[in-house]
């Protein structure tokens, strides 16, 4: 069963967890990870690009000159792809490059950075996570007494005051459980739960 340290606010330790092996304990598969993040990647895609197709440019449809005669080659609209000014032919068009992996494999990623962040020893827990009010200057001290740099904390809730305190930081970030996702704990280097998301993380992965 892993193990996580546990310290308060002012980075004092206040002895280990037991981590439920079922969520922490599983062996990371490398290649779910990947297809993961690369979903998620994609569904972040704005997919606008957009050409115009001779449909859509401008120009009439006459013909630009006759058929036969002219010695040059026949034109039907100067609208055609050859000419300067004339549609694109298979040109982007606005699209969703987002897909879904199934409900199982998404688990098992979700599952693997977790536990790879445990495994790694990046992971720890604090006792509790509060804010009188909105400092990030009070956050980057909770960091700073932990030893966390780049770091992702997880909360059993929404706390606008922790938020707000951490938006500021480049390399702080703050989720609840449930918006927990394998790019945004990859991307970071440490993974600090509360207490309490430690036990709503039982009940959600259960």
């Amino acid at each position: 069963m892993p193990k996580a340290p546990l310290f308060n606010m002012k980075g004092e330790s206040l002895g280990t967890v037991d981590l439920p092996d079922e969520i922490f304990g599983v062996e990371p598969h490398a290649d779910v990870l990947h297809e993961a993040v690369v979903m998620q990647l994609a569904s972040r895609r704005l997919g606008t690009a957009k050409v115009k197709g001779r449909s859509e440019v401008s120009g009439g449809g006459k013909k630009p000159y006759r058929q036969k005669g002219t010695g040059r080659a026949r034109q039907g609209s100067i609208r055609a792809a050859q000419w300067v000014g004339g549609g694109k032919i298979f040109g982007p068009t606005p699209r969703s490059y987002s897909y879904r992996l199934n409900k199982k494999v998404r688990r098992l990623a979700l599952l693997s950075a977790l536990s790879s962040r445990a495994l790694e020893a990046n992971f720890a827990i604090v006792d509790t996570l509060t804010m009188d009010k909105p400092s990030t200057k009070a956050m980057i001290s909770v960091l700073e007494n932990l030893k966390f740099g780049n770091t992702l904390v997880v909360m059993s809730e929404k706390d606008r005051n922790v938020e707000l305190s951490a938006r500021n930081l480049p390399e702080a970030m703050v989720l609840t459980v449930e918006g927990l996702n394998v790019y945004d704990i990859l991307n970071h280097e440490k993974l600090l739960f509360t207490a309490s998301a430690v036990d709503k993380a039982k009940e959600v992965f259960a």
